[in-house]
C-alpha cells in the first residue's frame, strides 16, 4: 500500500479548514490584537482577511492541479529544483518545534477556565490529549473531517447567539468608528500576531490526495473555510471592544456578561476542541510530508508505510513523539506564548513566499496578480514581525547549509 485513501469531500474539507484557521486562536488572538492595537485591530482583521483570500486561491489552485502528500515543499521543488523544495520542507518540519507548544499553551487558557491545571500535571495532561489525537489520526482523516465542520457549526453558532445577546445597534458601531485614527504601526504589529490565525491554508495542500476529486473540490474548500473564519475573528473583535471583559480569556467574561453564565464551559469545551482540531490537521500534514520525503528517500524508509486504514501511522507515531518531547523542553525552559507565535509566523512567512513565488513560474498568466499580491503580503507580514524573523532566516540558513553538505558528501 503506497497510496494515501482519497476521502474528504468539498464540505469536509471546508470544515477541516475552517477549524484548522480558528483553531487554537479563535477566543484567544482578538484579545491579543486588542491589548496591541486597540480599535486598530478591526482593521488589521479586516485587511489580513482581504489579503489572505489570494493567499487561499492560489494555494487552491496549486494543490488542485499539483496534489502531492509534500505539500508546498512539492510545489517549490517543481518550480527551483529539489534543493529549494526539499529546504521548504524541512522548515515546515522544524516549525514543529516551536508550533506545537504554542498551539497546546493557547489550548490549556481554556482548560484553565474550566479546571485549573499547572506544573507538571498539565504537561502530563497534554501528553494524554497527544496520545487521544494519535489514535483520531490513525483511523484516517476523514473521521477528523466529519468532527470538524461540526465543530465548526458549532463555533458559529455561538458567535451569533454572543451578537443577539449584545444587542448590537448602529449606534454602538459609530461609537467604535468615531475616535481618533488607528496607530498603523500598531495595526502592523497586529496584523503580525493575526498571521497565526491564517496559518493552517498551507496545511490543507498536504491533504489534497485525501481529497475525492481535488481539482473541482480543493480551491471551494479552502476558500469558504478562510472567509467564514475571517469573519468569525472579526465579529469576535468587534464584540469584545464593545463588551470589554477583565477575565484571563476575554470571551469567557463577555459570554458570561451577555448571556449570564457559563462562559468557562461552553467557551472553554469548544476552545479547546478547535484547538486539538488544529493541532490533528498538523499532525496529519507533517506526517505526510513525513511519509512523502521517505518514499523519495531523503527521510528513512521506516516511515513510508501505511496502515489499514491507508494513512502513514509510523510517520504520525514519529511526529508526535516529537511534539510531545518538545512540549517536555518548552515547559522546563519557560517559553513564553508571544515569543513562540512570533517565531512560528516568521517561518511561515518564509514557506508562503517560496510558494507564492512558486505559483509565478507555476500557473497560467491568469493567476499572476493574485501570486504578486500575495507576495507583497508576505513581505509586509515579515516586516511587522521585525527582529522575530531571525529566528526563521537563520534556521532556514542552517537546513541549506547541511543540504549543501550533503550534496557535497553524495557528489564525491
Amino acid at each position: 500500500m503506497n497510496q494515501i485513501s482519497a476521502t474528504i469531500g468539498r464540505w469536509q474539507g471546508a470544515g477541516l479548514m475552517a477549524t484548522t484557521l480558528l483553531g487554537t486562536g479563535v477566543f484567544i488572538l482578538p484579545q491579543m490584537t486588542i491589548a496591541t492595537a486597540g480599535q486598530g485591530a478591526l482593521v488589521a482583521w479586516l485587511v489580513l482577511t482581504l489579503a489572505i483570500i489570494p493567499v487561499t486561491l492560489v494555494f487552491g489552485r496549486l494543490a488542485s492541479v499539483l496534489p502531492h502528500a509534500a505539500g508546498p515543499a512539492y510545489f517549490v521543488e517543481q518550480a527551483f529544483g529539489r534543493t529549494a523544495g526539499r529546504t521548504i520542507g524541512l522548515l515546515f518540519l522544524l516549525v514543529v518545534p516551536i508550533g506545537t507548544p504554542a498551539a497546546i499553551l493557547m489550548v490549556f487558557q481554556f482548560v484553565n477556565a474550566l479546571v485549573p491545571i499547572d506544573g507538571w500535571a498539565q504537561v502530563a495532561t497534554e501528553l494524554l490529549l497527544l496520545a487521544m489525537l494519535l489514535l483520531l489520526n490513525l483511523k484516517g482523516i476523514q473521521v477528523s473531517a466529519k468532527l470538524q465542520f461540526l465543530l465548526t457549526l458549532a463555533i458559529v453558532a455561538v458567535v451569533v447567539v454572543l451578537f443577539g445577546g449584545a444587542s448590537v445597534n448602529l449606534s454602538e458601531l459609530s461609537l467604535l468608528t468615531q475616535n481618533s485614527a488607528p496607530n498603523m504601526a500598531l495595526v502592523m504589529s497586529a496584523a503580525g500576531i493575526a498571521f497565526w490565525s491564517f496559518l493552517g491554508v498551507e496545511a490543507m495542500t498536504h491533504l489534497a490526495g485525501d481529497f475525492k476529486d481535488p481539482k473541482k473540490d480543493m480551491i471551494p474548500a479552502m476558500l469558504i473555510g478562510t472567509v467564514l473564519v475571517g469573519i468569525v475573528y472579526l465579529a469576535c473583535t468587534l464584540l469584545l471592544l464593545m463588551v470589554p471583559a477583565q477575565t484571563p480569556v476575554a470571551m469567557v467574561g463577555a459570554f458570561d456578561h451577555l448571556l449570564g453564565g457559563f462562559g468557562a464551559e461552553v467557551i472553554g469545551i469548544l476552545g479547546i476542541a478547535s484547538g486539538l482540531a488544529t493541532v490533528n490537521v498538523y499532525t496529519a500534514s507533517v506526517a505526510r510530508l513525513v511519509w512523502s520525503f521517505s518514499c523519495e528517500g531523503v527521510l528513512p524508509k521506516y516511515f513510508s508505510v501505511l496502515n489499514q486504514h491507508r494513512t502513514p501511522a509510523r510517520a504520525s507515531v514519529a511526529v508526535l513523539i516529537a511534539m510531545a518531547l518538545v512540549i517536555v523542553l518548552s515547559y522546563a525552559t519557560g517559553q513564553e506564548l508571544e515569543h513562540l507565535i512570533a517565531w512560528s509566523n516568521g517561518v511561515f512567512v518564509i514557506i508562503y513566499l517560496a510558494a507564492m513565488l512558486a505559483a509565478v513560474k507555476l500557473l497560467s498568466k491568469r493567476y499572476l496578480p493574485l501570486a504578486i499580491v500575495s507576495c507583497i503580503l508576505c513581505v509586509l507580514i515579515g516586516w511587522a514581525l521585525g527582529w522575530n524573523m531571525a529566528y526563521a532566516i537563520v534556521l532556514m540558513l542552517l537546513v541549506l547549509l547541511v543540504l549543501w553538505g550533503q550534496k557535497r558528501l553524495q557528489s564525491q
